[in-house]
């Protein structure tokens, strides 16, 4: 069979769509919106070649409209994630020996599949089930999954290529083989993109995953298996369940092929299942890869220097897109004195301006947060800070989840930096602003250091060059992507690798060859050419 050293097609960001009244896109996926709603879909798993269904089906339900029904799920037990690791190991000596070029032929064909004729039906299914305006879902589940792909493509052809130096005599070769077992893919609700990435960044370097998405992402997640048949993906080697998270856990981290952990969601989550797989560390054939990437208390940090309309506009963008459901939004924001007037007239405009509903009017900038368990935290947040001494809600606080789960973009003005709102993770429309005097901009930097436990993203805003340098320099380990004048969101494949650390997690740089660097295992080849036949060195001769 003829054989060449392959180059891929260059990776490039995929064009985002404006939805804008009277262009095509906005009118074809106006149309994908209203066929989903019509009709009501029957949801497997896919376990192997099978499509399996079970006696105990689940309704799935727009989160900005709880008493329609998109369709059903079908929810497995303990028995299903054992029948899906053994179809993931009987599938994978056949797809771990597949030459690397069709492993990337498949999901460069998932790309453009994701980008042409599904674009409209992964945007809409993303809208539907997680309430995301047009724009939050075209730059998400259409954009950002196809440029995971294809990056994740050229950057694994990067990795093959990075090869030791030889000396005369002899060749030295790297091979960068999967890791020995299965791989688990643990996915979170926000995010499309992400939830396809996990299973199929390791299952492009050779690896065989399980994959379990966010019971109230599975109505989009369907959409992406869909797209990974089409595009070729061997039965088997892409395994999508149903299971609640405890009885996944029990089966997964207890069996022996346990190889590694692909993981988007709360801190709390990922430390007890670090602590499962150290306390099930002799169990396991070698040490699993552990990559998570997990909560935020992103910050903004304006200088005195700053542009007072340039801070409000990325308050209102980095706290309130996609109700501050993302792990990198804007969380606490710290205002030196002589801005807080302008910033605060600037957002409390833009805040009133902000229309609020389901994403199928696409007026609206402001959707529903995903579940009742979501709102109900929240609203906890927002009724204590109502009752609180030392915090001001000056903006939103008000809550209704009689047909949608929908909560007011909050703002909250806290006296004391260590508000509760200035350092735990809400996950919803809540931004907490400490207001600190402009001559103390030193302490402040110090303040948002040490005031909570991640370090995912933040941003600092001035027109002081002096000052930039000094707070990227102090701030080093507080953020993992850091923002100079822009909002702490918004990272794009191939652009800005993303991840965090501290309580962030492992900062494995989702969107980079750092990451696909974890799914695989090296091993150095040395051959030499004419070996010696004689064991003395020059050394041990005679005078």
């Amino acid at each position: 069979m003829p054989k060449g050293i392959y180059h891929v097609p260059f990776a490039e960001n995929e064009p985002v769509n404006s939805y804008a009244p009277g262009t095509p896109e906005r009118e074809k996926l106006q149309a994908a919106l209203k066929e989903a709603r019509s009709k009501k879909v029957d949801v497997p798993m896919y376990i192997g070649a099978d499509e399996v269904r079970t006696d105990n089906t689940k309704p799935l339900s727009p989160p900005h409209d709880h008493q329609h029904i998109l369709g059903h799920f079908h929810e497995g037990d303990a028995s299903h994630v054992k029948q899906a690791i053994d179809a993931a190991l009987a599938a994978k000596e056949e797809w771990a020996n597949l030459p690397w070029e069709h492993r990337a032929s498949i999901f460069l064909k998932a790309a453009d599949l994701i980008s042409g004729p599904y674009r409209d039906k992964i945007n809409a299914a993303t809208m539907l089930a997680q309430s995301k305006n047009a724009y939050q879902a075209e730059i998400d589940s259409a954009c950002e999954l196809a440029d995971f792909l294809r990056f994740n493509v050229q950057y694994m052809t990067e990795i093959y290529n990075e090869q030791p130096e030889s000396s005369p005599g002899m060749w030295n070769r790297l091979e960068y083989r999967p890791l020995e077992g299965f791989v688990f893919a643990l996915t979170p609700f926000n995010f499309t993109a992400i939830a396809g990435n996990l299973p199929s960044s390791a299952a492009l370097m050779g690896n065989v995953t399980v994959w379990k998405p966010a019971y109230s992402q599975i109505y989009s997640a369907k959409v992406v298996m869909e797209v990974f048949k089409d595009a070729g993906v061997p039965d088997g080697v892409i395994n999508l369940i149903y299971v609640d998270g405890p009885t996944t856990g029990d089966v997964i981290f207890k069996h022996p092929e346990f190889a590694g952990i692909h993981f988007t969601g709360s801190t709390g989550v990922f430390k007890h299942i670090w602590k499962t797989i150290g306390e099930n560390i002799d169990t396991y054939k070698s040490y699993p890869r552990i990559v998570g990437e997990t909560g935020g208390k992103d910050f903004i940090l304006a200088h005195p220097t700053a542009k007072a309309k340039e801070v409000a506009t990325a308050i209102t963008r980095g706290a309130f897109e996609f109700q501050g459901q993302k792990c990198s939004a804007a969380s606490r924001v710290y205002i030196p004195s002589n801005l807080w007037d302008d910033v605060k007239k600037y957002l409390l405009e833009d805040i009133k301006d902000i229309k609020m509903g389901g994403p199928e009017d696409f007026e609206n900038f402001f959707n529903a947060v995903i579940d009742k368990k979501a709102f109900d935290k929240i609203r906890g947040y927002i009724n204590a800070a109502k009752e609180s001494d030392v915090a001001e809600i000056i903006a939103g606080g008000e809550c209704d989840d009689s047909k949608g789960y929908f909560i007011q973009p909050t703002v909250i003005q806290a006296k004391d930096p260590q508000y509760t709102t200035m350092k735990e993770e809400i996950f919803g429309p809540v931004v907490t602003i400490y207001v600190y005097q402009e001559d103390n901009f030193d302490e402040t930097i110090t303040l948002v250091n040490e005031t909570s436990p991640y370090a995912l993203t933040g941003a600092i805003f001035s027109q002081d060059r002096y000052a930039i340098e000094e707070a990227t320099k102090r701030l080093s380990n507080a953020a993992g992507n850091f923002y100079i004048n822009d909002k702490p969101t918004g990272a794009v494949v191939g652009q800005q690798p993303f991840g965090g650390a501290r309580a962030s997690g492992t900062n494995d740089k989702a969107g980079s060859k750092l990451n696909l660097l974890r799914w695989v295992q090296a091993r150095t080849i040395k051959e030499t050419f004419v070996p010696a036949t004689d064991y003395k060195y020059p050394f041990m001769g005679k005078e």
